[in-house]
């Protein structure tokens, strides 16, 4: 019996796809790959097709190389002028060093995101206790220091990961959350309420001294009296005029008879 050639050469096929995904692995542009053999760091490999040995001897570790985002619990921390302040903040972090990662974490995310928590942590005391309650919560906008206190901490936090050697890179860090315990919520809406009348006699007493300054206002006096309107002219008939003499003259001449006047 004669072999069937189409058989033959899906089998052919096959066994050329199976070799392939033996000896070839593909990363994405997103990823960098960490090949380890025999358990331990041999290369890196980037983005596209690569070449390997098949397992047990190689074993290929990908990692997102994208940015990560992270949030830290609502946590308690004493700023240095004795107030506490609850705090959170979000934090997003990308893998710098995959070689590293792969040995301090085993290439586990939960792990590092542990590492990192622990980190915010430390600058929460480190950042946040150098700085006055003020400037976190205040009536002044100048007062307030959010922009300058989330650098500090990220920066805080840049140096922790490279003494730590972690593979970890923190990209950016912001103020998520603040928070009062119940014990200093009191406390504060009445210096609030204390720094608004301070300022609102602030302005009065600006007023009540411009007022001095500028003595009172002075009006011109309105004329007594009556009002005298003046007439209307009216216009001149020589006619009527007439009339009105002729008339006036015949009644003293004849008061009791009718006078007519043509």
């Amino acid at each position: 019996m004669k072999p069937n050639p189409i058989t033959i050469a899906v089998g052919a096929l096959l066994l050329l796809i199976f070799v392939l995904l033996l000896f070839l692995f593909q990363v994405r542009k997103t990823e960098l790959a960490v090949v380890t053999t025999f358990g331990r760091v041999s290369s890196q490999a980037g983005p596209g097709p690569h070449l390997r040995w098949p397992w047990p001897i190689q074993s290929v570790h990908t990692f997102d190389q994208r940015i990560q985002n992270f949030e830290s619990k609502l946590e308690q921390v004493l700023t240095s002028d004795g107030n506490n302040l609850l705090i959170m903040v979000y934090v997003g972090w990308q893998i710098s060093d995959p070689e590293v990662f792969l040995t301090r974490f085993n290439g586990d995310v939960k792990k590092a995101e542990d590492s990192l928590s622990g980190l915010i942590r430390n600058a929460y005391s480190g950042v946040v206790g150098k700085h006055p309650f003020s400037h976190f919560v205040s009536t002044d906008e100048k007062e307030l220091k959010f922009v300058e206190i989330e650098q500090e901490m990220q920066a805080r936090i840049q140096a922790d990961c490279r003494s730590l050697t972690n593979g970890l890179n923190p990209v950016f860090l912001g103020i998520k959350r603040l928070g009062l315990p119940e014990s200093v919520t009191k406390l504060v809406f009445e210096r609030m309420e204390s720094e608004r009348e301070v300022k609102v006699s602030e302005i009065r007493g600006d007023g009540e001294r411009q007022a001095t300054t500028t003595g009172p206002r002075h009006f011109p006096a309105q004329p007594q009296g009556p009002r005298t309107i003046p007439a209307k002219p009216h216009d001149f008939d020589p006619r009527r005029e007439e009339r009105a003499a002729r008339f006036a003259q015949a009644t003293r001449e004849r008061p009791r008879e009718k006078v007519m006047l043509p």
